[in-house]
């Protein structure tokens, strides 16, 4: 069987590192990426057995593209450390590297997201999927800080189980994320936003709100469909605040 290495970043992650770790146990290397944890993350992947490398974090794709040309094995499984590979999925990812397709690079992995402990069946997750089975030597992550994503060097498919992916600690901890993202976000919209007008402070998180609540049907999701459509406005109006402060150098 072709063997697979997984790479997991981290970043005090104790809460997960044993369980995600857990869920990939099948293979053959396991590559813990941290970040300096604090948390006793970093101890706690070596216990487990982990091959653990350090480096400080910038933003996830360079961390990422670092780690990947590190992993012993061809093929690679990349997994947060808030997700989880399901028994489906393990099961799946095997059947592959036991009969590979021919040319094939990567694969899409669908993930099934959960927030404030409830399962989110609609507000614009509903088909989220990201490329994580991939071959080191085709593959690696476009330069964004934000919602990076593959870039495959060759055809890539789509697997039909989908990795378990609870984002949420606390709503402190999330609301915390999102500004993080928007600090981030407002790095990458610099080159490619004109002067900032009312449009991108109104119109524009307005806009977030109503496409995640209305029409991507967040309301089929109660409280957690209305707090998911406010976020994603909030999270569009600070990263233009962001962005400006960022350009009167008062970031």
């Amino acid at each position: 069987m072709t063997k697979l290495t997984a790479i997991i970043p981290t970043g005090n992650e104790i809460h997960n590192i044993e369980n995600v770790m857990a869920s990939v146990s099948f293979a053959d290397e396991i590559l813990v990426v941290d970040s300096f944890s604090t948390d006793g993350t970093y101890e706690k992947a070596i216990e487990l057995g982990a091959t653990v490398i350090r480096r400080a974090f910038q933003y996830p794709a360079s961390q990422k593209n670092w780690a990947i040309p590190q992993a012993k094995h061809e093929w690679i499984l990349l997994v947060d450390a808030d997700e989880r590979v399901t028994p489906e999925l393990k099961n799946e990812i095997l059947e592959i590297l036991e009969n590979p397709k021919e040319g094939m690079v990567a694969y899409w992995i669908g993930r099934l997201n959960h927030f404030m402990g409830e399962t989110v069946n609609y507000s614009g997750w509903r088909n989220d999927s990201v490329i994580r089975l991939f071959k080191r030597d085709f593959c690696k992550y476009e330069d964004k800080h934000v919602h990076e994503e593959i870039i495959a060097q060759g055809p890539v498919g789509k697997l039909k189980n989908k990795l378990y992916h609870n984002t949420y600690i606390t709503f402190d901890k999330y609301i915390e994320k999102m500004n993080r993202y928007a600090t981030w976000q407002a790095k990458d919209y610099d080159k490619k936003t004109g002067k900032l007008t009312p449009y991108h402070f109104v119109i524009k998180p307005f806009w977030g709100f109503f496409k995640h609540y209305i029409i991507q049907s967040g309301f089929r999701d109660g409280v957690v469909g209305l707090t998911i459509g406010y976020i994603q406005g909030y999270v569009v109006f600070m990263r233009y605040v962001k962005l400006w402060l960022l350009r009167k150098g008062r970031n």
